[in-house]
């Protein structure tokens, strides 16, 4: 069964999933400067979005503001929070040490977003035995058993797209009910496990054919002035 990534989750549509983390971050920052109340307004600004949709999505999280008042910041933080997982951090494991693995083995702030990455495994002996910002690296053949000793169910892939699938089932078929997919690849997953697919090329081919088409909007007008002149 393929997982798609448009499904919503516990009711809730997965852009809205995706602009919740934004509103924690502008939150966070509102905290920081002692600010007591929030409205969408201001959350809105902040993010160049339409009031109304922010009022949606925090009602969707369970959060409920106050008229004429706004959201107070530290119960919409903590309700916002909770909701997303993030005060209740979550074990993972990590499989493909490369470069990607790498960097991300080594981003602090994963915790505070509820995940804790415990081991790492890549099928590279040279790798292997070794501390990784200080996340160990074991054989991919010892994950099953790891797997069933310390009761992880997120699993992290950041292996070559021909590799991917045959990693994913071996998460699956030992304990991994969520998968945070790098690889390039579509994965096909066992009823009841969750993929969460980030394409880095689909990311880029985006950004570049934006550019294109706004360079390519501006080369008229350069070149009328050019003309002028």
């Amino acid at each position: 069964m393929m997982e798609h990534a448009d499904n919503p989750i516990h009711g809730v549509p997965e852009p809205t999933l995706r602009r919740l983390p934004a509103y924690c971050q502008v939150l966070q920052r509102l905290l920081q400067q002692e600010c007591a109340f929030v409205s969408c307004t201001q959350i809105g600004r902040a993010l160049d979005l339409d009031p109304t949709q922010v009022r949606k999505d925090l009602a969707c999280a369970g959060a409920a503001g106050r008229p004429k008042v706004g959201y107070p910041v530290d119960e919409l933080y903590h309700t916002l929070e909770t909701f997303l997982g993030w005060n209740n951090a979550r074990d993972a494991i990590l499989v493909g040490a490369g470069h990607l693995g790498t960097a991300l083995l080594g981003y602090r702030p994963f915790e505070q977003y509820g995940v804790r990455i415990v081991a790492a495994f890549d099928g590279a002996p040279e790798k292997c035995g070794n501390k990784i910002h200080n996340v160990m690296v074991f054989p991919l053949e010892k994950m099953p058993n790891l797997l069933e000793r310390l009761n992880v169910h997120i699993g992290i892939l950041t292996v070559p797209a021909e590799a991917a699938q045959s990693v994913c089932d071996m998460m699956t078929l030992n304990g991994i009910r969520a998968v945070w997919n790098f690889a390039p690849i579509a994965l096909t997953v066992p009823a009841g496990v969750i993929v969460q697919s980030e394409n880095l090329f689909s990311s880029l081919g985006i950004l570049s054919s934006k550019l294109a088409a706004q360079l390519r909007a501006e080369s008229p007008a350069a070149d009328l002035k050019e003309a002028i002149r």
